[in-house]
C-alpha cells in the first residue's frame, strides 16, 4: 500500500467519513489509521495523536511527511494538489454554491453533534440517551430543512448536489443522512437530499467510504 497518504480516523467520524470519499473519488490510496475515540478515555487525547493535532480531533492526513487536518482544509488540500477528477466546478459561482452547501453541514450543522458536545451535555446537564436523540434530531432537521430548500429550488441541483458529477457537497451530505438515519430522523420530508443520497450510494466511491465498511468497524451485531 502507497506510504504517501495515511488518513486518522475513526469509522464513525463524520468527517473522516467526509475525507474518505474525496479521496476515494480522486481514486487515491493511503492507509487507514483508526483511532478509536472512545476506547482507553479516548485515542484521540493520547499524547503521540495531540502531537498530530492539538485539537485532538479526526481526521488527519499525513502526506508524505505533512500533517494535514480540519476535514474541509484537507479536502482543499486534495482539490489542489490533486485536481483530478474535481470535487468543485469550473466557475466561480458553481464553487461558491457548493461550497455553501457543503458548509451548511460542515460548519453550522455537524459540529453540534460532534461527539464531545454530546458528552459535554452527558457530564455537564446530565442528558441521557433519548434526551440526547431529541437534540440531535432537532439540529440536524434544522440543517437538513435548509438544505432540501437550497437543493430543490436550484437549477443547478442535478443528479447530484451541482450537476451531475458529485462534489465536495456530496461528500459532506452522505455522512450527515448516516447521522440522520443514526439518530431516526424521518427522512420522508427530503425527497431531494434523499434522490441525492441514492445516486452517491450507487459509487464505489461512497460505498468504501461507509462507516461499516472501515477496518475498525464493530462485527455486524448478531
Amino acid at each position: 500500500m502507497s506510504q504517501d497518504l495515511a488518513l486518522y480516523g475513526y469509522w464513525r467520524s463524520s468527517a473522516a467519513y467526509r475525507v474518505r470519499i474525496a479521496l476515494n473519488l480522486k481514486g487515491l490510496v493511503y492507509e487507514t489509521r483508526p483511532v478509536h475515540l472512545l476506547d482507553h478515555g479516548g485515542e484521540q487525547h493520547a499524547p503521540e495523536f495531540q502531537a498530530l493535532n492539538p485539537q485532538e480531533l479526526v481526521p488527519c492526513l499525513i502526506d508524505r511527511g505533512r500533517v494535514l487536518t480540519q476535514s474541509m482544509a484537507i479536502v482543499e488540500y486534495l482539490e489542489e494538489t490533486r485536481p483530478t477528477p474535481p470535487l468543485l466546478p469550473a466557475d466561480a459561482e458553481g464553487r461558491a454554491r457548493v461550497r455553501a452547501l457543503a458548509q451548511v453541514v460542515a460548519c453550522d450543522l455537524h459540529p453540534l453533534g460532534n461527539l464531545r458536545v454530546l458528552q459535554y451535555l452527558t457530564t455537564q446537564f446530565g442528558l441521557d440517551e433519548a434526551a440526547k436523540g431529541v437534540w440531535s434530531r432537532h439540529w440536524i432537521g434544522v440543517g437538513l430543512d435548509a438544505l432540501e430548500t437550497m437543493l430543490a429550488g436550484n437549477v443547478a441541483t442535478g443528479r447530484f448536489c451541482h450537476g451531475d458529477m458529485p462534489t465536495l457537497a456530496d461528500a459532506c451530505l452522505v455522512p450527515q443522512v448516516y447521522n440522520a438515519v443514526r439518530w431516526k430522523l424521518p427522512m420522508e420530508g427530503y425527497p431531494t437530499i434523499r434522490r441525492i443520497h441514492e445516486a452517491c450510494q450507487a459509487l464505489e466511491a461512497f460505498q468504501r467510504a461507509a462507516p461499516e465498511a472501515q477496518p475498525d468497524a464493530p462485527p455486524p451485531a448478531g
